[in-house]
């Protein structure tokens, strides 16, 4: 962001200030930013974004660890994706498998998406506390021995309780992969970033479909995807092992260290949740209509055209692949272009195309015509997920960069883990003639009204919500070492990446007994008072 130092109106505070505000701000193409300068005096001016740059040059700013750092947290990220998709590809086969209906299948993603919040509340302060390495190491080798472990479910009851420990052991991967990986990043090449980074959910998912593909559509072929699957959550939590603790976290650490104090860290995240509630819930709501939106538009896609459409299984595979790659293809551009154009506006946009889009994502027959449409959709469902890695980074207070943009996500999986449940529900019981002329279950206009739903309030909650693109959250200390120790005052907030801290020295207190000594000799007692002060 480039200042213009033309001056601004304050940043509003409260839901309905902040709305107006958002709302305004939505047709400005400047940044409204908050300055503070030498003096510790904060003021608020009008940013004008800088021109976007060539995607290359914004690679080449990034040095070779932090590229190490980048694929890292984008492998940790597609595994995680490929470790769930595993499963939403593959409900009819397990359906056969298990002798029940795809309506039961899907509640085990419901539980899974359920208890991923849990583990993001786990995995994410035990990231902003003692680092990004060792939290996400346990983590993906535990998710590879579930993964093992599902594979020997012998019961559809055993294969849900897995399933369900799988989702609290899933959800701590998102905060720390992202904290990993965008921490290091150039301010410049923070949009392009965020949008490959968020692909590694579409590439994992394109992984998962190949690997099906693969396996051919036996019913009990989905356990040799499980087995892919496993090895790479593994491979990937011993890899980790390799690479350091993340750079700016331990600079951090080192800076505070002398400020750390042992509870100082839950008294900050009180701070954290009492200053920012709004904000949480907030993106919690945004979080939820997002995951809403991926979740209908593609964990029943597959199933849709096995049965809808009557594909067989390697054409749904091919058709799901290419779908992912549209995926992985938007996200990446609108991501980019969310650095000039903006975070809300490249989020809106594409949202409103997505819903325009529909009749002729669900209304197409044969796997060509579907390949191609499902392309366009998901370019725009996944161009406006593209954004929201660095969009949630820039609203995070900057000492919780790691749990709060990973627990605000998996509380919204949390509360639309039912979607692909609602959706298999409702299309199993309505039914539509298909181009045989056969009675199917009807998956397409199921998706299509929800997701028409969905696009729209996305579009409304971000039209109204706080952007902060540009933000320098890079100098904030970790978690726990904001909040001065005992005999000393907090003054401030932790949203501008410190609390201001007041502290009365040993000497400066001995001072001021001496001086309530003399002021016996002549000292007014407004003049102790203001050496008191001092």
């Amino acid at each position: 962001m480039e200042s213009t130092h033309e001056p601004a109106d304050p940043v509003a505070k409260g839901v309905l200030a902040t709305a107006r505000q958002s709302w305004h701000d939505l047709f400005n193409f400047k940044q409204r930013i908050e300055v503070i300068n030498e003096r510790g005096e904060t003021t608020t001016e009008w940013a004008r974004p800088v021109p976007l740059r060539n995607p290359i040059s914004l690679l080449a700013q990034l040095s070779a660890r932090d590229w190490l750092f980048f694929i890292v947290g984008l492998a940790a990220w597609s595994a995680d994706a490929f470790d769930f998709h595993a499963l939403s590809i593959q409900q009819v086969k397990l359906a056969k498998y298990y002798n029940t209906s795809k309506t039961d299948v899907s509640t085990a993603i419901t539980l899974t998406l359920l208890l991923r919040s849990v583990g993001a509340a786990m995995f994410g302060l035990a990231g902003d506390r003692w680092g990004r390495k060792w939290p996400m190491v346990f983590n993906m080798i535990v998710l590879g021995v579930l993964q093992i472990a599902t594979i020997y479910a012998s019961t559809f009851s055993q294969f849900l309780a897995v399933r369900a420990l799988f989702g609290l052991f899933m959800g701590g991967v998102y905060g720390n992969a992202i904290a990993m990986a965008l921490e290091h990043s150039p301010p410049d090449a923070r949009g392009l970033m965020s949008g490959i980074l968020q692909q590694g959910y579409s590439f994992g998912y394109v992984c998962a479909a190949c690997a099906n593909l693969g396996v051919g559509g036996a019913a009990d072929s989905w356990k040799t995807v499980f087995w892919i699957a496993a090895g790479l959550s593994i491979g990937v939590g011993l890899i980790r092992c390799f690479f350091p603790e993340s750079r700016q976290f331990l600079e951090a650490r080192k800076a505070g260290k002398a400020h750390a104090r042992p509870g100082a860290f839950w008294k900050e995240t009180k701070m954290m949740l009492a200053q920012e509630w709004k904000l949480c819930i907030y993106c919690i709501i945004l979080m939820t209509w997002f995951n809403y939106y991926s979740h209908t538009s593609q964990d029943s896609y597959t199933t849709f055209m096995l049965t809808q459409k009557e594909l067989n299984n390697d054409g749904a595979s091919r058709a799901s692949i290419l779908m992912k790659v549209g995926a992985c293809v938007g996200g990446t551009i609108l991501g980019y272009a969310s650095q000039w154009f903006g975070r809300r506006r490249t989020i809106i946009l594409a949202a409103l195309v997505s819903g325009l889009l529909i009749p002729a994502w669900i209304l197409p027959e044969g796997e060509r015509s579907l390949s191609v449409t499902g392309f366009f959709m998901q370019f725009f469902v996944q161009g406006a997920w593209g954004v929201i890695p660095i969009h949630l980074n820039e609203l995070s207070p900057p000492a919780f960069r790691s749990s709060f943009p990973g627990l605000t996500y998996q509380i919204g999986n949390m509360i639309s883990s039912p979607s692909a449940q609602i959706v298999n529900a409702i299309s199993e019981s309505h039914f539509v003639t298909s181009r045989s002329g056969d009675r199917v279950e009807a998956y397409g206009p199921t998706m299509g009204i929800a997701t028409a739903i969905i696009a729209t309030g996305i579009a409304v909650t971000t039209a109204f919500g706080p952007e902060k693109r540009g933000r320098e959250f890079e100098k904030a200390l970790p978690a726990g070492m904001n909040v001065v120790p005992e005999g000393s005052e907090v003054v401030g907030d932790l949203e501008r990446g410190h609390a201001k801290q007041v502290e009365v020295a040993d000497s400066e207190k001995g001072a001021a007994k001496e001086a309530e000594a003399g002021s016996a000799e002549g000292d007014d007692a407004k003049g102790s008072e203001e050496i008191r002060k001092e």
